[in-house]
């Protein structure tokens, strides 16, 4: 098994190389608007520090999100090219599996929540259980409505740590590692599990859409 991992939902643009094991090499770079631009020049340099070619991947991972829809269309977009040029299946991980995995990895134990900035003054979140399970979500909500549901919990993510208020317990990490990201899908091909198709999760409608009510103008 060796896997190309990398995720565009959230201002990490992140890849890594898994095989099966461990993550053999990984790069992430945080800049919100630059997706297009990173996310190819990182999946070369991971290839190359891995010292594989794309003709010996065995499948494709991407970060499903939920994100924005600027930022996760490109890595979804990359994923199926990149499986349909390589003859390669691609699998879907939802994003705060992979925050999630990333926090039991550094030792976050009990339940917690996993929380990304949504923009708009709203965070999509998911809660967890002990074992790092998504038990709830995800969701997209306005943080203060959110205060009772996450009352005492850690939570983590910058959509947390961005609300203290209604996340006072929240900590690192704050974006999500495609190493881990890869970790989930590993561990979940292992055990025979299905995993996400390679679809958005946006859980809202784009900003952009066609106005209603417009003048249709036709030719004379």
């Amino acid at each position: 098994m060796l896997l190309l991992a990398f995720d565009t939902a959230t201002p990490a643009v992140t890849a890594a190389v898994h095989d099966g094991t461990a993550v053999v090499a990984e790069s992430t770079r945080i800049d919100a608007r630059r997706h297009g631009e990173l996310l190819l020049p990182v999946i070369d340099q991971v290839l190359r520090e891995a010292g594989a070619a794309k003709g010996d991947l065995t499948a494709v991972v991407v970060g499903v999100g939920p994100g924005p829809y600027t930022g996760l269309r490109v890595g979804l977009v990359t994923a199926a090219a990149l499986g349909h040029a390589l003859d390669l299946p691609v699998h879907g991980v939802c994003t705060l599996d992979g925050l999630a995995h990333a926090a039991r990895a550094d030792g976050l134990a009990g339940p917690f929540t996993a929380a990304t900035d949504a923009r708009r003054k709203e965070v999509y979140w998911a809660r967890y259980d002990g074992d790092g399970a998504r038990i709830s979500g995800p969701d997209v909500d306005r943080p203060a409505d959110l205060a009772e549901q996450v009352a005492g919990l850690p939570a983590v993510g910058a959509g947390a740590l961005l609300y203290p208020d209604a996340f006072p317990l929240a900590q690192g990490p704050e974006h999500v590692s495609a190493g881990h990201l890869a970790a989930v899908a590993a561990e979940r091909l292992a055990a025979g599990a299905e995993l996400l198709p390679p679809v958005p999760l946006y859980l809202r409608r784009p900003d952009a859409q066609v106005p209603a009510g417009y003048k249709a103008v036709l030719p004379a």
